[in-house]
């Protein structure tokens, strides 16, 4: 069962972002926070809540028990949203731009898959 949460216009530029969630792709829930608290980085409060959300989005439409120590990180990603564009101006009249990049984070979370035993073949 998998689950997703979707932030939009976060004010850091994807490059930053991918930067942090290169870390915690693959972890578990509770380790990828864990590892998400101890960094310095402005941009690791929009993902840890983005990270929350999916686990809480799972938590609502799962009927079945799970362990929630379990949830994984299935996939996470940083795609690149607008970006606004100012002016700064500079010597003898000039003007140069500025971009300010956002951001949009995509995570799906889910309970990993328990393969069913493989029974021997007898012959």
């Amino acid at each position: 069962m998998e689950a997703r949460a979707i932030r939009k216009h976060i004010r850091s530029s994807p490059k930053k972002v991918r930067r942090i969630i290169n870390l915690v792709r693959g972890k578990t829930v509770p380790e990828a926070i864990s590892i998400l608290d101890f960094m310095p980085q402005r941009a690791t409060e929009p993902v840890q809540k983005t990270i929350w959300s999916a686990f809480y989005n799972l938590l609502d439409q799962e009927e079945e028990r799970f362990n929630q120590g379990e949830v994984v990180i299935k996939e996470i990603r940083a795609d690149e949203g607008p970006t606004f564009k100012r002016y700064q101006p500079r010597a003898r009249g000039r003007a140069a731009p500025i971009r300010k990049h956002t951001t949009h984070l995509t995570v799906i979370v889910g309970v990993p898959e328990e393969e069913p035993a493989a029974e021997a073949d007898v012959a």
